[in-house]
């Protein structure tokens, strides 16, 4: 397991690395001229060419790349003081240090993506598991039924009509907000259940109807079918043998979601006007934030990566055939 874990430690390293120089340059050969935009309006020469200066825009490229890789593990002077590391950047736009201004955020976006998944991995799972398991009757189809029609919707869209109802003409609950989860977790839970929920309905019907596939397949599995021939009980045969079974393309398909569940949380913080991660990435590229948006880019990517190793772990821990690859 150990040289497993190595394995895709080191390939994520490089990953990084080779997502970190893509970015870099795509930006740097756009013809924008990141010093006026730093400068803002009735910029003098002379300031135009310090903050050029300032920033090291008029390094070569190639020192400017390393400036910014090895200011990553080392760290960055800049005119306004040093910057610790992992240093990425300091900001164009507001002129705070980038790797701040992302830790400021990144709690509301990890808790709403992680309470997000919580939610339609429980209820999925569970719905779809227990559609396998009584295949065919009412409840079979109730859950397979609810998961197209939910499947159907989209965030921008749902997201509205839960604000409609359930705020501004019930009243049942309050204006989506955030409360940190240390302080109030009670708090947290009231102010992002509406954006967790409306955010984990795509996914609750995608692993539902995932999860039910998966089981019958189980079921039908050789050594399920000896297992029910020895005198076990259904009850006992679903959970010993099959249940495992059918985690493996779950957690297969549940490490290429990653991706897409934080593309979910940009368009969730946008459509309830929460101050995420999502939102700071969409507010640099309006802004035309160089060291911003490249910030929130290589960020995204390490989480991705993290969060597919241990998505990696736990496929291997489900089957242990992946170890031995």
């Amino acid at each position: 397991m150990l040289q497993f874990i190595i394995r895709r430690t080191v390939g994520a390293a490089l990953t990084l690395f080779l997502i970190g120089a893509t970015t870099f340059f795509l930006f740097v050969a756009a013809p924008s001229d990141y010093a006026s935009l730093a400068c803002g309006k009735d910029c003098s020469p002379a300031r135009l060419e310090s903050i050029r200066e300032a920033l090291g825009l008029n390094l070569p490229i190639a020192q400017q790349f390393w400036d910014f890789m090895s200011g990553i593990v080392t760290g960055r002077d800049f005119p306004d003081g040093h910057c610790a590391a992992p240093c990425l950047g300091q900001s164009f736009y507001s002129g705070d240090m980038v790797w701040d201004t992302i830790l400021d955020r990144f709690p509301l976006t990890i808790t709403m993506t992680a309470g997000s998944m919580v939610v339609f991995l429980v209820v999925g799972l569970g719905a779809g598991m227990l559609a396998a398991y009584k295949r065919g009757s009412t409840v079979d189809k109730v859950a397979t039924g609810a998961s197209m029609v939910l499947s159907s919707f989209q965030i921008y869209f749902l997201g509205p009509i839960a604000l409609t109802v359930l705020v501004y003409s019930t009243g049942w609950m309050e204006d989506p907000k955030y409360v940190p989860i240390t302080e109030d977790p009670v708090g947290w839970f009231v102010g992002l259940s509406i954006p967790m929920v409306v955010m984990s309905t795509i996914f609750t019907a995608q692993y539902t109807r995932m999860a039910r596939a998966s089981m019958i397949e189980q079921l039908a599995e050789d050594h399920v079918r000896t297992a029910r021939a020895k005198g076990m009980s259904q009850k006992y045969v679903f959970f010993r043998y099959a249940w495992r079974g059918s985690l493996i393309p779950i957690v297969t398909i549940l490490g290429i979601d990653l991706s897409a569940l934080l593309g979910g949380a940009v368009v969730t913080e946008l459509t309830f006007s929460l101050q995420g991660i999502g939102r700071l990435a969409v507010d640099g590229a309006l802004h035309k934030d160089l060291p911003l948006t490249m910030g929130v880019m290589l960020f995204g990517a390490f989480f991705i990566l993290i969060l597919n190793i241990l998505a990696d772990i736990v496929y291997a821990y489900v089957d242990p055939r992946v170890r031995l690859s």
